[in-house]
């Protein structure tokens, strides 16, 4: 398998969501991608993740709550959102009990994919997630080229579409950047060979997504495992409140205009512009109508 590859087709994967027309509320543009950190906990720790230094991210177990989730989904209803969502965060997903339940709640508002090590994984465990309303599996793989054939059985033996598990391969060493598109996740990772931190570089993560912590606080990005500066917190606001709020409005229009000099983005690198291009221009179309 080659990295490169792998990295081309999870962003060919992600296109046809991210890329597409956005929708709007009151004439505001929303989000098309919601990712979700469950739980605050991973049984892993790699050296190109921020788990890897407990002084930075440590396991507090702490995790998601029913009641959350039902206010999120309540709040995406009322705005029509018809996005989807990424379970992964700064956890391993598959660690919260009851991920099945909160799938299929997930599932009512917008399509939901889980990333995972695939580490809990067994034939019982991929027919649950199957049957549940899941749109997809992403099953990282960082021991070796053999779990290849591991999970291959195992999909057989369970009678699962092939399509519905896309198994990544994140096995290769700091010279092939670990399989993945390596970032220095705002300043807490610098192993591998990283790009400069450019503040004059546009991004779009904040006119398409956001990320919510397990206690309900919103943050810019999944680059941000700082965690320092959050949007505001779902239990407090409404989801669109905090979308369309003061302080990621303030976010969002430096980062159209190429500035990234407020913390925690003046100390990232991530390039942040590979995917959100109309949603960006629509937020430039309603930016510049306020000024009229």
């Amino acid at each position: 398998m080659d990295p490169k590859q792998t990295i081309l087709k999870n962003i060919t994967r992600k296109k046809p969501i991210l890329n597409r027309d956005p929708q709007f509320y009151n004439n505001v543009p929303i989000p098309s991608w919601i990712e979700l950190s469950l739980i605050d906990a991973c049984n892993r720790s790699c050296s190109f993740c921020p788990k890897v230094d407990p002084s930075i991210a440590p396991n507090t177990y702490q995790k998601m709550e029913d009641v959350l989730i039902d206010k999120l989904c309540a709040d995406l209803k009322q705005i029509g959102f018809e996005g989807a969502f990424c379970l992964c965060g700064y956890g391993e997903p598959l660690l919260h009990k009851d991920h099945i339940k909160i799938i299929n709640k997930l599932a009512q508002v917008g399509q939901v994919e889980i990333i995972t090590n695939g580490d809990t994984i067994n034939e019982t465990r991929l027919l649950e997630i199957y049957k549940s309303k899941a749109s997809r599996l992403l099953i990282s793989l960082y021991d070796g080229e053999e779990q290849i054939s591991k999970f291959k059985k195992m999909i057989t033996r369970s009678k699962i579409p092939e399509d519905f598990v896309i198994l990544r391969d994140r096995w290769y060493s700091d010279k092939k950047d670990f399989g993945v598109k390596l970032t220095n996740r705002v300043g807490t990772i610098k192993i591998g060979k990283q790009n400069e931190v450019n503040l004059k570089k546009k991004c779009f993560y904040t006119s398409y997504q956001v990320l919510i912590e397990w206690n309900g606080d919103v943050f810019l990005c999944p680059q941000d495992w700082q965690r320092r500066v959050a949007m505001g917190n779902i239990m407090q606001k409404s989801f669109f409140e905090i979308w369309n709020g003061t302080v990621l409005n303030k976010f969002r229009r430096k980062h159209l205009d190429g500035n990234r000099d407020l913390s925690p983005c003046d100390k990232c690198n991530a390039e942040g512009n590979v995917y959100g291009e109309k949603h960006a221009k629509v937020w430039n179309k309603y930016y510049s109508s306020l000024k009229r």
